[in-house]
């Protein structure tokens, strides 16, 4: 009884460290374009279902690329911290929606999104809450989560 309990205990820090280690696994498999394949599945899940991706910080900077594809803005749900800049690199990559602009409208933020051309937006977030974005008739939109 006793042996058994100690092989219990001994394997809870192993446990606890599992999730850490999956996520670590899954940022290098998304940065090696691990992610490109379920693009063209036509199968993705509504934007409320996926989860939020994280940014890159390069510099202090919360780096997020968001692409204007037929299917809305992906990822269409990115979380950050507050208190860091936030650079959105946002390239419309299709003529098929209204998405021609970004709008934030909490932080006053309307941005034309030229055709194939990549347009940054910037700004630091200050308080934990969602942000959320659309195009300007508001029919496409997307969230940022701030932690």
């Amino acid at each position: 009884m006793m042996k058994s309990l100690m092989g219990i205990l001994a394997a809870l820090p192993l446990l606890a460290a599992a999730p850490a280690l999956a996520n670590s696994e899954h940022a290098a498999h998304a940065k090696k374009g691990g992610h490109a394949a379920q693009e063209g599945t036509g199968k993705a899940a509504p934007a409320a279902q996926k989860p939020a991706s994280a940014p890159v910080t390069k510099n202090g900077v919360q780096l997020v690329d968001l692409i204007v594809t037929s299917k809305g803005f992906e990822p269409a749900n990115v979380k950050v911290k507050a208190g860091q800049p936030v650079r959105l690199l946002v390239t419309r990559k299709t003529d098929k929606t209204c998405a021609t602009e970004l709008v934030m409208e909490d932080l006053g933020i309307n941005q034309p999104l030229p055709l194939d051309t990549p347009v940054t937006v910037e700004f630091t977030p200050s308080e934990s809450g969602t942000l959320r974005y659309a195009c300007a008739m508001d029919h496409i939109s997307g969230l940022v989560t701030v932690q």
